[in-house]
């Protein structure tokens, strides 16, 4: 299989659930507010800004910004981003921005979070309304929908908790907090724990000047740092950062080798504006393609991944806890995992739509899987042209979405009415649009994500599953129905569920015991 035949294959496996939301936003911790001591201590919370520098492997491949203003009646914190990832030998830029209105209680008021891709825009506006009611407007690529999300109380934003850390707690090393976070990226809540380790300090630049016969900028003063050292926890997940007194982050390193410094902005700007000024792929990124690095080789040829019926594998040097190893076609031993490629039936007992009532979650609409969208149901009309056996119409749809999508890299957060419109993009476009197609003919549906075999190594993946009776895997990105034994499901969910993976990056072992083939 040549390279070209695997790019358009692969897809990105959600790029790795979004470079796992890119390792959280990289750059932010999360801490369990203390709402009286946060006002008090709201008073002498300073303006300032920061700039970083965003690294793979030691080469640069972003830069980002944080800035704390102050307002007559409270503060605004805008964070700035702009990344390039190489996924396949090509680059993948994207920038994003989240600008945060709080009182002077440092309480939520209202939020606006964009990121910017070559595949398209994501916009999520949001507002407080009360302590107890979260209105949201949200626009995929023009597609603009209104979502009202109830809470239990004010709503903490990622990008605050570290001046919520700072000004709120008294940390102390073997110290825990915990907490739910809105993160406006995946559209969810997610738990949060925080262990702090100690304390360290940095020394950052705190001045340069340009020296005319270097032809580069050089370090005049540098500042002393004190920091906390904390190890944050999500979904199974661990990022370790450093933040400053002020709740500022100094340095964070994700598991997947990403690392975001501290630096001065001229520093920070102009090693990035060479990446973006390049045009091309660095000889020094070249070896940090996101795709490629995060595959997994076994160490012997396997039959084509379509020839697979049979798979044992034994997976070792990660905790399985939480994952969804087990059911349908999956069943897990310990620590090995068998999957068998099963017969389609030959019938199914009930007939499209099937009643949303009985398939709550399969079958409704969610802020990015427009299942009622006019566009998503005409394009479901003119797919199945009436027919309601929900065998021959899953297979269509995986026919026609596969036919449909030209396969390339994105770095988004996919819509499925966006991607009817684009008509392109990598596993996670091909996959939302799937399952907002069948939940809209009623035909109940799902995603699925884990890992897959295609020449020689397994990459991460995402496919739906459909309801033929039991939970079928299909593969419109692979153009497989149903996907065959190579898929190996360790998550179903969205990018929050997905976002999981990136525990697996860098230590799963995955050993074949037996393969069985066509």
């Amino acid at each position: 299989m040549s390279r070209r035949r695997r790019r358009h294959l692969i897809g990105g496996a959600i790029l790795v659930a979004w470079v796992a939301v890119l390792a959280w936003h990289v750059r932010r911790e999360y801490f369990q507010p203390v709402e009286v001591r946060l006002a008090e201590a709201s008073a002498n919370l300073m303006p300032g800004a920061a700039f970083y520098s965003i690294k793979l492997g030691g080469a640069t491949i972003g830069y980002a910004s944080s800035r704390i203003d102050t307002l007559t009646d409270g503060f605004v914190v805008e964070d700035a981003m702009r990344l390039r990832i190489t996924a396949l030998g090509s680059q993948a830029p994207a920038s994003a921005r989240t600008e945060i209105k709080l009182n002077k209680m440092l309480q939520l008021e209202d939020f606006q979070f964009n990121l910017r891709s070559d595949f398209g825009d994501f916009e999520v506006v949001g507002a407080m309304n009360g302590d107890t009611l979260l209105e949201l407007e949200i626009d995929a690529g023009g597609d603009r929908q209104s979502l009202s999300v109830p809470t239990d109380g004010p709503v903490v934003l990622p990008q605050v908790m570290p001046i919520h850390f700072a000004l709120g707690e008294d940390p102390r090393p073997g110290s825990r907090y915990g907490f739910d976070v809105f993160d406006p990226s995946i559209m969810e809540r997610q738990r949060v724990t925080i262990e702090v380790l100690g304390q360290e300090t940095f020394f950052i630049p705190d001045s340069v000047d340009f020296d005319e016969s270097r032809g580069d900028y050089v370090i005049q003063t540098e500042d002393t740092v004190p920091t906390w050292h904390v190890r944050q926890e999500f979904g199974g997940v661990e990022l370790e950062s450093w933040l400053d007194p002020d709740g500022m982050v100094v340095k964070a390193t994700s598991p997947m080798g990403y690392t975001i410094e501290r630096t001065a902005f001229e520093f920070a700007w102009n090693a990035y504006r060479e990446l973006e000024a390049s045009g091309s792929v660095p000889a020094a990124l070249e070896t940090t393609d996101i795709i490629e690095q995060t595959a997994i080789s076994v160490g012997a040829q396997l039959p084509r991944g379509d020839q697979i019926t049979g798979l044992t594998v034994r997976l070792g040097n990660v905790d399985l806890g939480g994952f969804d190893l087990e059911g349908e076609r999956q069943r897990l031993r310990g620590d090995t995992l068998v999957v068998e490629a099963e017969p389609m039936p030959t019938s199914v007992s009930y007939l499209l739509p099937a009643q949303r009532d009985d398939w709550d979650d399969e079958l409704s609409p969610t802020p990015l899987i427009q299942v009622d969208d006019p566009e998503i149901r005409r394009t479901v009309e003119g797919v199945l042209a009436g027919e309601s056996d929900p065998l021959r119409a899953a297979e269509r749809l995986t026919g026609w979405v596969y036919d449909s999508l030209e396969k390339e890299i994105t770095l988004s957060v996919p819509s499925a009415r966006q991607v009817l419109d684009m008509r392109r993009g990598d596993c996670n476009e091909h996959t939302v649009l799937y399952v907002a197609l069948a939940r809209s003919a009623g035909l109940p549906a799902r995603t699925a994500a884990g890992l897959v075999y295609v020449r020689d190594r397994f990459y991460y993946h995402a496919w739906p599953e459909v309801w033929l009776d039991r939970w079928v895997p299909v593969d419109p990105t692979l153009g497989q129905f149903p996907a065959d034994a190579s898929h190996l499901r360790f998550v179903v969910g969205g990018l929050a569920r997905q976002v999981e993976l990136v525990r697996l990056i860098g230590l799963l072992q995955l050993d074949v015991v037996s393969v069985e083939e066509r």
